[in-house]
């Protein structure tokens, strides 16, 4: 059967975050990817210039479809920008029992514009962490769900990944991308303990969608029948590809996308 993995995010309109990377990544690694969008940006690689939220009763209808027909192994969630979005695709999950679900938190871009709700971390906290088989935080993101400064070390790192754990998330990657070093070391807590991944700090600005990316590529593994720690392994890897291929790519005037394919395309 063709692996099948839904992401339920945002739109971004230059193609390089939000849905439109988590499809490439999807189909990167084999497996078809399906959508329930939360949301739509006018956003292009030099930042967002407008969001406009879909209705939490059409983002519920969009996984109500694909739940009715499609035999999906594993879910990506992304931006979901309000209290009413995160409720209904807390709601939605029911209909997709024993399903292996991935959140990456989203609630700022990179260029500072605000994709969720401050009002809407508390809900997104109550009642889709704890649904979660893993979170995706970056270092900012840990540190606004934990009401707290941003981790500066590994040490820290472990510390806020373990309090995130006690707030309900089942297991919780925590990723050293902002970090500074040579190395971009990831930490996952889950049942079995720590995992440390780690890669060379790729030297480039373009690096736009990598969160996005990251958590669909684990989702694509899961849907595949990985278990959480292989997945993780996996969509690091694929990952730190990803972003060492970006410069091959000449998108925009800012900051470009990852290079999803650079496994297929030629270099240029």
């Amino acid at each position: 059967m063709t692996p099948i993995a839904l992401t339920i995010a945002g739109s971004d309109s230059a193609g390089g975050a939000g849905i439109q990377a988590d499809l490439k990544t999807f189909a990167a690694l084999g497996v078809h990817g399906a959508t329930a969008i939360t949301a739509l940006t006018a956003q292009n690689t030099l930042g967002v210039e407008g969001v406009h939220v879909v209705p939490p009763g059409f983002v519920r209808a969009q996984m109500k479809a694909v739940a009715s027909d499609l035999e999906v192994g594993a879910i990506k969630i992304g931006m979901l920008a309000t209290s009413g979005v995160i409720t209904a695709v807390a709601e939605g999950l029911n209909d997709f029992p024993g399903v292996p679900v991935v959140l990456d938190p989203v609630m700022v871009a990179a260029t500072g514009a605000v994709l969720l709700d401050k009002d809407a971390i508390a809900t997104l906290k109550r009642v889709l962490m704890p649904a979660a088989t893993v979170i995706t935080p970056n270092l900012p993101e840990a540190a606004q769900l934990l009401d707290g400064a941003e981790a500066r070390d590994e040490a820290e790192m472990r510390t806020q990944a373990r309090e995130l754990k006690l707030l309900g998330a089942q297991a919780v990657l925590i990723k050293g991308g902002h970090a500074k070093g040579t190395l971009a070391v990831d930490l996952l807590l889950d049942a079995e303990g720590e995992l440390r991944l780690e890669a060379p700090r790729v030297a480039t600005k373009h690096d736009h969608g990598t969160g996005c990316t990251l958590s669909s590529a684990i989702a694509a593994e899961l849907a595949k029948g990985a278990t959480l720690r292989d997945a993780v392994t996996k969509a690091k890897a694929y990952v730190t590809g990803a972003i060492g291929a970006a410069d091959e790519l000449h998108i925009g005037k800012g900051r470009g996308p990852v290079h999803h394919f650079h496994k297929w395309w030629p270099s240029r």
